[in-house]
């Protein structure tokens, strides 16, 4: 069904905001929020029955709601101080008051030949991508399907992520078959990233490749080829796609952080201090993780139930205390007041999970942060950070093995990820407790090549040349950790590190000993 108020469009098919044919980036508690009240125009909602309807009956807060309440208003042109959409009735709730047309939506009209959009859209304030058909150059027609369904993959998992917005199947794939422009295409679509990519089988093989484009500089964000065996086509599929996404999603934060930037402070609503924030804490610098958490502080003062900037300060919070540069008694309960919040706000927003799961290492509550991980990579499983701290939670609790395989998803998953050296950490980390030395050692060393200062792999690295023996690598590796980390002792990590069992403690700080830590 599509509802017409205004100069906007809803679209409750495709799930779709538009306004004068412009996408508008909607939370997906607030859209349903806008449909729920649209199709009860004809009377006032309580409150009551919104939590109901969009929360399921779960305690909400009355700022939570009210935030909800701002948003919608927001996305449909209207405020607080005029109503003329969405009213509040004192004491009873609220009503849509605007004038609405309805008509049947594009998936309910009869079926007729599907011709080029006409309109030119302008671009969203959010990102907006646009998936193309991928080419199929097998020269077979028959095999259009599994060019097609790659497509497909691609544009239901990067729906999931929801951060910004895709452009719905109808709609990219009228371009399937014609030699059109990618710059024509965004201008048509409204969108400022297109994914394109050709997919060729040859016997029980199958080469994809797919690129990441910047349409506003005309440049290459990222290209990849990928050959496989086609022993299962579906897990082909599910592979290709899993990889694909993972590398596109830090590739898209990065371009957004670089546009972030380019606006007058004065300019940046919540998403973009976010993006501004995620650039600093990437860098895994104590100066940067400062930095982040005031941008994150400002971006919640703009929007309190911002789930994911929630989410990220938490785990922003955490990780500060973590490598040392926080006293973690009086930082713990910062970061779980966070993480609370954020999944308070939204509850199917994955970085909300993974901040609360990683508060909850920290409390000792391995089977809770363990759950938050694992529901965090439900709502995104290619989420790589969640992946890797599920690791750090999994090693923590004494399950290296599961430890080690988490960190290399996430590596697997996103190999440039500009978190990878925390990746390689956690594997380092997991090898150690393994006791394979050499192997934790060279995982912490090439932690360390992509990013010198982590405070986690010169841990690994001296703990590990401690075991070994090898007297001028530790007492070098230990020079190194406390330039790194200052404050670094045995107390400290006997302390502050949540390992639940006794040998793996007695196990690491054996190899700091070794190392000549006091």
């Amino acid at each position: 069904m599509q509802f017409l108020f205004r100069d906007h469009l809803l679209d409750t098919d495709r799930r779709e905001l538009s306004r004068e044919q412009v996408p508008v980036s909607v939370e997906p508690q607030v859209f349903d929020l806008v449909v729920h009240l649209m199709e009860n125009r004809d009377r006032v909602v309580s409150k009551d029955e919104l939590i109901d309807k969009i929360w399921h009956g779960r305690s909400v807060s009355e700022s939570t709601l009210t935030s909800r309440i701002n948003a919608a208003r927001k996305a449909v042109g209207d405020n607080g101080a005029n109503q003329a959409v969405i009213r509040t009735i004192a004491r009873k709730g609220f009503r849509f008051v605007g004038n609405v047309e309805t008509k049947l939506g594009a998936a309910a009209e009869p079926s007729r030949s599907v011709t080029a959009p006409q309109v030119t859209l302008a671009l969203p304030d959010r990102p907006a991508i646009a998936v193309l058909p991928f080419t199929n150059m097998s020269g077979d027609r028959e095999q259009d399907y599994f060019s097609d369904g790659i497509s497909e993959d691609i544009i239901t998992a990067l729906s999931k992520l929801r951060w910004f917005f895709v452009v719905a199947r109808n709609s990219s794939f009228v371009y399937k078959g014609r030699a059109v422009h990618i710059h024509e295409i965004a201008r048509e679509l409204g969108v400022c990233y297109v994914v394109e990519g050709s997919v060729r089988r040859s016997g029980d093989r199958v080469r994809i490749s797919a690129q990441l484009n910047d349409v506003s500089t005309g440049s290459h964000l990222w290209a990849e080829r990928y050959d496989r065996d086609l022993a299962d086509i579906f897990a082909v599929q599910d592979e290709i796609t899993e990889a694909i996404v993972a590398a596109i999603e830090p590739q898209l934060y990065a371009a957004e952080n670089f546009r972030a930037q380019q606006k007058p402070p004065g300019s940046l609503d919540a998403w973009g201090l976010l993006m501004r924030a995620l650039s600093h804490y990437w860098r895994i610098t104590r100066e940067d993780n400062a930095v982040a958490q005031a941008l994150l502080e400002k971006a919640i003062a703009i929007d309190p139930a911002y789930g994911k900037a929630l989410g990220l300060l938490a785990t922003s919070h955490i990780f500060g205390a973590h490598m040392g540069w926080a006293d973690m008694v009086a930082t713990v309960p910062v970061a779980e007041r966070a993480a609370l919040a954020a999944v308070e706000a939204d509850r199917e927003d994955a970085w909300a999970h993974c901040g609360l799961g990683y508060t909850y290492l920290f409390r000792r509550r391995f089977d809770d942060a363990l759950a938050e991980f694992e529901l965090a990579l439900e709502l995104n499983p290619n989420f790589a950070m969640a992946h890797a701290f599920l690791g750090v939670t999994l090693c923590y609790a004494g399950r290296w093995q599961d430890g080690d395989a988490a960190a290399r998803r996430a590596l697997w998953l996103s190999p440039r990820d500009p978190l990878a050296a925390i990746y390689c950490g956690v594997a380092g980390y997991a090898q150690f407790i393994g006791h394979n030395y050499e192997e934790a050692m060279q995982m912490a060393r090439e932690s360390m090549r992509q990013r010198g200062d982590f405070v986690g792999a010169h841990r690994v690295l001296t703990a590990a040349a401690g075991m070994l023996g090898d007297r001028a690598l530790a007492a070098s590796a230990l020079e190194g950790l406390r330039r790194a980390q200052p404050g670094v002792s045995l107390a400290w990590i006997m302390r502050e590190l949540p390992m639940l069992r006794d040998e793996d403690r007695g196990h690491y700080l054996e190899g700091f000993r070794r190392a000549g830590m006091k």
